[in-house]
């Protein structure tokens, strides 16, 4: 696989946890705990063949719906594999992101994530993004009022200005999101960003998804042409926006 062909920024809303468990008569947390396991080998595979951002569907705001408990376990699972992760991370030069709208984490999480981000930020690898109590139009909402608050004119509101307003701010739009599971929808996932993102879906579950299906995905990424509104012709003359590599 051709370095110039891989997705700079690849985008996985990793679904099915709860169900992977339910389909082996376990309890839902066992599909969360699975889950964790897979992210630690999709992070590895994705940092070895040259990604340079991944950004995981972690939480969503609208999560915080679900039953206390799992609510609860999932939040532990979040902060055991943060502490259990950090030495990886510095070994393997990753830099640890968290987007999100982080009022409603504990303290203990807030705490941990901020301190993973200072220690990781001078990190020259892989960018691993983490979307933790995150919603789409959350985020929009907190940039509009960003912009409110810096008193911005009418005029100074560009897609530009917004994109700096975001939580993504200097992480360039996914080219590729994955979705595990079988749902074909983005649940407010990265919604400002993925304008021009190209889609794979797969009905496996999270917890099933392996570095194999992840190279599946980006060969199928990589046969698609990507014209960014424009006609072929016009992509071939380089007029408009250009490609991601």
């Amino acid at each position: 696989m051709k370095k110039r062909a891989i997705p700079r920024h690849i985008g996985i809303i990793m679904d099915g946890n709860g169900r992977w468990a339910e389909m082996r008569g376990l309890p839902r947390f066992e599909g969360h705990k699975r889950g964790v396991q897979r992210v630690k080998e999709i992070v590895e595979v994705s940092s070895n063949i040259g990604v340079e951002v991944l950004s995981l569907y972690a939480f969503s705001i609208e999560n915080w719906m679900r039953p206390v408990d799992e609510v609860s376990v999932i939040i532990g699972l979040l902060e055991k594999s943060l502490k259990g992760e950090f030495l990886n991370f510095m070994k393997e030069g990753v830099r640890f992101k968290v987007i999100g709208n982080r009022d409603k984490l504990p303290e203990n999480i807030k705490s941990i994530i901020e301190t993973t981000e200072h220690v990781t930020e001078n990190n020259k690898g892989l960018i691993l993004q983490c979307a933790i109590s995150y919603g789409g139009r959350d985020e929009i909402i907190r940039a509009i009022r960003k912009a409110i608050n810096q008193d911005l004119s009418p005029e100074d509101i560009t897609e530009d200005s917004i994109s700096r307003l975001l939580d993504t701010a200097g992480i360039p739009d996914p080219d590729l999101i994955i979705r595990t599971s079988g749902e074909q929808r983005l649940s407010n996932f990265l919604l400002w960003q993925s304008a021009y993102s190209e889609f794979y879906f797969t009905d496996t579950l999270w917890p099933d998804f392996t570095k194999e299906e992840l190279l599946e995905a980006i060969h199928e990424y990589q046969m698609r042409d990507r014209r960014f509104g424009k006609v072929a012709i016009q992509k071939g003359l380089n007029i408009g926006v250009g490609s991601a590599f």
